[in-house]
């Protein structure tokens, strides 16, 4: 299975995932490219849309090696076996950690744009990247959710690798992927258009979602009448079914 873009493999996956419409999910997209494919899933269930802003933890001399991983609100997993393994020192430890929390804190300030995030403790939440290769950083995302306080946790992606999934599995409630194709190599190769997420991109779409709002979704709209565009903002409550929309001679609406 191949997608045009992001955009179409949010609309793909979304389609797939409307049995999660009545549990409220909350949707994080992994910035920056799984953002453009969260906004698409959040759309589509009338669903909150934030990010999830991780950091991997590395070993210091051995960066590539993850020891562990932070998130927002304090959330920190540590494999205490490769800590253990690789004989990272207690100071080490803080070391990294100190410098990636500043990292993360900054990432995630600019990506909201000061907003705060949204609370996930008890809810459902949705996971979503666009693509999974080798999965280190979806395992740290969905464990860090975990340890964020979310009661069900859904992975959902549109391609990975099959032993990736298979392994993630353990991690996660639920795991939705549209294809796993052998073989598998990279997550590009199976979109005709993988170009770069943009941090501005990941500002506008958390924008127009409405991150902080309780789950209503914000677009830009025009109305066009008699050669002439009147822009807008269509505002859609969470779970809306059906908007009617009612406009008289004053203009108002």
């Amino acid at each position: 299975m191949q997608f045009i873009d992001r955009t179409d493999a949010g609309r793909r996956l979304a389609a797939e995932l409307g049995h999660l419409g009545p549990r409220e999910p909350v949707v994080l997209g992994l910035p920056r490219g799984g953002v453009p494919v969260a906004f698409e899933v959040a759309r589509a269930l009338g669903a909150p849309l934030d990010v999830t802003v991780v950091r991997k933890l590395g070993v210091p001399y051995h960066p590539e090696l993850g020891f562990g991983a932070i998130g927002e609100g304090g959330a920190r997993v540590i494999s205490d076996e490769i800590v253990r393994h690789a004989g990272v020192r207690e100071q080490d430890l803080l070391d990294v950690e100190h410098a990636e929390e500043a990292e993360l804190t900054r990432r995630a300030h600019a990506y909201r744009e000061g907003r705060s995030r949204l609370p996930l403790r008890g809810r459902a939440v949705i996971v979503v990247d666009d693509g999974i290769a080798t999965g280190s950083t979806a395992r740290a995302a969905c464990r860090v959710v975990r340890a964020q306080g979310a009661a069900h946790v859904v992975l959902a992606v549109p391609v990975a690798s099959p032993d990736v999934v298979a392994r993630l599995r353990e991690d996660v409630d639920e795991v939705v992927c549209l294809s796993t194709p052998t073989p598998f190599s990279s997550v590009g190769e199976w979109y005709q258009d993988f170009s770069q997420t943009s941090d501005e991109e990941v500002v506008a779409l958390l924008a127009r979602a409405g991150v902080g709002s309780s789950g209503a979704v914000t677009e830009t709209v025009e109305v066009e009448s008699g050669g002439t565009g009147l822009a807008g903002d269509l505002v859609l409550p969470a779970a809306t079914g059906a908007v009617v929309v009612f406009a008289h001679g004053s203009g108002c609406v």
